[in-house]
C-alpha cells in the first residue's frame, strides 16, 4: 500500500506545545502538503466538524476498524479516549499528490516514523519548560482542573519520547519557531 516515493513528515508534541499551530501555519505557506485528519472517540468540541479537526467515532465503529486493520496507528491517548490514523486518510492525501502531514501524540508519532522509516521526517516540538506549558494550558482553558492535570502529568511523560524523534523543535518565540519548521519540512521534502 505505501510507496517508497511518499514521504510523510510527523509533529507530536505534548498538548499546548503549539503543534496545531505550526501545522496550520506550515499548511497555510506550503501547498504540497495535506493534513491528515485523524479520528477519535472523543466527543467534538463546539468548533469543530466532523472530518475537518477529527472524524468523530463511537467507541464501537473505532474498535471494528481496528480490528480490520484499518489504522495506520492508534492509541488510547487519555482514558477512555482513543485516536487514530485512518490508512484510507494517508492513501486519499496521496491520491492527490500530497506530502502527508500528522499531528499525532508522540506514541503514534514514534509507530508511524517506524513504519515509514527514511520516507518520514519526525519532529517532537516541545516548549521551552514544563511550567511554560502549563501557563499554556491555563490559557487555553478548554479542560476542567482535573483534565488540566491529567494533561500535565502526561506532558512530563511525553518529554521522555524526544529523543526517538529526527528532530526536537523547542517552541520559544513563536515567529523563530514557524521558520524554523519551514525550513526544516522544505529541505525533507526536497532531498
Amino acid at each position: 500500500m505505501y510507496s517508497i516515493l511518499n514521504k510523510v513528515i510527523i509533529f507530536s508534541a505534548p498538548s499546548g506545545s503549539g503543534k496545531t499551530t505550526v501545522v496550520n501555519h506550515l499548511l497555510s505557506v506550503m501547498p504540497e502538503l495535506g493534513f491528515s485528519v485523524s479520528a477519535t472517540t472523543r466527543k467534538p468540541r463546539p468548533h469543530e466538524q466532523n472530518g475537518r479537526e477529527y472524524y468523530f467515532l463511537d467507541e464501537n465503529d473505532f474498535k471494528k476498524k481496528v480490528e480490520n486493520n484499518e489504522f495506520l496507528e492508534s492509541e488510547e491517548v487519555y482514558t477512555g479516549i482513543l485516536y487514530g490514523t485512518l490508512n484510507s486518510e494517508v492513501q486519499r492525501l496521496w491520491d492527490l499528490g500530497k506530502t502527508v502531514i500528522f499531528d499525532v501524540d508522540v506514541a503514534g508519532g514514534v509507530r508511524i516514523k517506524q513504519k515509514f522509516g527514511d520516507n518520514a521526517l519526525s519532529i517532537f516540538l516541545r516548549p521551552p519548560s514544563i511550567e511554560i506549558l502549563m501557563e499554556r494550558l491555563k490559557k487555553r482553558s478548554t479542560e476542567v482542573e482535573h483534565q488540566m492535570q491529567m494533561r500535565i502529568d502526561k506532558a512530563q511523560y511525553e518529554l521522555n519520547f524526544e529523543n526517538q524523534y529526527d528532530i526536537v523543535l523547542i517552541n520559544d518565540k513563536l515567529e523563530e519557531t514557524l521558520a524554523k519548521a519551514e525550513e526544516i519540512v522544505k529541505n525533507f521534502i526536497n532531498s
